[in-house]
Parts: C-alpha cells; structure tokens; sequence
C-alpha cells in the first residue's frame, strides 16, 4: 500500500531536515508518496500568501500531513500559519511525547523523564479575539468552551487507558479564572468518572511548572488548555534537550499534521548542520498513526540506537556530525 502525505517543507532549516526526515520515511519500507506544497516565506513571496489555498487542498487530499517550522512575522498583523492551520483543520488535539533520548546529555539525563502533553489547540487567548477599548488599552478574550474542554480531556483519558498509563494531570488557573478554567476543569473531572482506572489529578499552572524541573519524574500525562499547554511544553521540551529534539502532533477528526515546533534557525540554513531529530520523531508519531507501526517502532528503535552510540550526532547535541551524515547513519541503523 502507498501512502500519500503531504509534505510541507517550512523555512529556515525545513526544507534541510524535511529532505532528511523523508529519507528517513522511506529507509523503514513504507511506500510514500509525497505531496510536497509550500508555506511560509517562500510561499508568500511566491503566491501572495503565507497559507496558500493549495496546502489545504493537498491536505483534503491525503488528510496527512509532514510539516517543517514555519516563520510567520512578528507583531505584523500577519495570522500564525500553525494557528491558522489548526483552526481550519479542526486539529484540536496538540500531542507532544517528552523522552530522554539515551547518551543524550542534559542536567536531567538520569531521570526516568517520560511524560505526555495533551493540549487543546484551538481555543482560548488562541482564539485571536481582540480590540482596543481606548487608545492603548488592549483587551483580549479568552474562550474556553464545554465541546473542546470535553474532546480533549476525552482524547487524554482515552490515550492513557489505552497505553496503560496511570495518572492524567488536569493544569489550571481556577482559582484565579473560576469561571473560563473552572469549565475546563469541570469538563476534565466529568470524562475522568468513565476511566476509573485511570488516576486523575488537578495542579495550579504555576506550581506545574515549579514541579516540572524539581521533580518531572513524577509526571505522566498532563491535560491542558491551549496557553498553558503551548508553555509548558516547551519547558517540558527544554527537560530532555530542547526543541530540536521533541515531536509534534496535531490531530482532529478527519485530518492529522506532524510537525518539528522548534524554531526555522535562519543562521544555520543551508550550511548543512541542522539536527533533524524533531521531525524524524515526529514521523514515527505519524508512521504509528497511518497504522505503519512496525515501521514506527524500527524507526524510533534506530534513532535511539544512533543517539546511544554517540558518534554521529549534530553539534547541538554535543557531536560534529552534518546532517547528511547523522541522517546516513540513522537509515544504517535502520
């Protein structure tokens, strides 16, 4: 069987690690075909469009898809192309695994750090909805509503008692925001009665974040509104290495896109060097959600066995290989 994903490059270092993720794809044995479309800087200079009409038409097409870090200008009116992407798709639930990859060194590497993000992704301050009252007085609604709060505390409970995980961990703000955060918390603890073997349990957003770098061992899935959710996961993120090295998942209903969350380094691209590691494990995420999970398996086992042994590791994980070789190295493994 083919697979047809849509393949979406990005700026900056994209196109590099997307090249490499897509070789990386195909050494497993799995038939892809790529859909290859692009957002961004070189869409927009190119189409008028940091989004083009065509992302989404490639993406009804093959309701995967494989995608870079994006630039979207800062303060310029111009809408985030991973929002705008989230909300049209309806990708509501964001999905972000946090391992210590082995031979990986951090100030965290001898804890046993396994821990999941579940983020709602389509709501809250996300929503976009500001004005200006008066001159420079700026109010921004936040929206949190029962019908996502309840999808994404069902997507938690359900990944955790289907992968055998013991605690959910509801993140909040409620009691401060006692109505928006109270809802989403009522939501969590109502889906939390249907999973009985599942532990659930409720932190204030700021002690989370303090738990988090004392003690992220004891952390299993954390269930959390669209801000809290974009922090903290990247602090989680900065636990194990950093956003070069996590995965990314955005799914909903009918559509699903993977993605590296780090940044498009624009002082590295084309100079070869860029660490691959985020998206490639962001492909395993999807190899596993297209039902190629031998596939998936063989991939992650391949790259933990690269990072393991040392030798051919990017500069940013302390080696001096280039991209091409950490990526011929992976596909050996493979």
């Amino acid at each position: 069987m083919t697979h047809k994903i849509t393949l979406i490059p990005g700026d900056g270092i994209g196109p590099e690690v997307a090249d490499a993720t897509a070789r990386v794809v195909e050494a497993t044995g799995v038939s892809v075909e790529w859909d290859r479309v692009d957002a961004g800087v070189k869409a927009q200079r190119e189409t008028g469009k940091f989004l083009p009409d065509a992302v989404f038409a490639s993406l009804e097409r093959t309701r995967v898809g494989l995608k870079g870090p994006i630039a979207t200008p800062i303060a310029s009116g111009h809408a985030s192309v991973n929002v705008a992407l989230r909300k049209k798709l309806d990708l509501y639930v964001n999905f972000r695994p946090i391992k210590m990859l082995p031979g990986l060194k951090t100030r965290f590497q001898d804890l046993p750090i396994d821990l999941v993000i579940f983020r709602e992704n389509t709501e809250d301050l996300y929503s976009g909805i500001e004005h200006e009252v008066v001159t420079d007085v700026v109010e921004s609604l936040k929206v949190i509503t029962k019908t996502a709060s309840m999808r994404i505390a069902l997507a938690a409970f359900e990944y955790a008692a289907r992968e055998n995980r013991q605690k959910v961990t509801a993140i909040h703000k409620a009691n401060i925001m006692k109505m928006s955060d109270g809802l989403f918390l009522r939501c969590c603890r109502e889906v939390s009665a249907q999973f009985p073997q599942v532990e659930y349990g409720e932190m204030i957003v700021d002690n989370a974040c303090m738990q988090l770098v004392m003690r992220p061992e004891t952390f299993d899935v954390l269930l959390l509104p669209n801000l809290y959710g974009d922090i903290v996961s990247d602090l989680t993120a900065g636990l194990v290495g950093g956003l070069g090295i996590v995965p990314g998942a955005n799914l909903g209903k009918y559509h699903a896109v993977f993605e590296a969350v780090h940044g498009t380094a624009p002082d590295i691209a084309g100079k070869g060097i860029a660490n691959p590691t985020a998206l490639i494990q962001s492909a395993a995420l999807m190899l596993a959600h297209i039902g190629e999970r031998d596939a998936a398996k063989k991939l992650q086992m391949a790259l933990e066995a690269v990072y393991a042994e040392g030798k051919n590791l990017t500069g940013d994980v302390g080696g001096a290989a280039s991209t091409g070789q950490f990526t011929d190295a992976l596909i050996a493994k493979i």
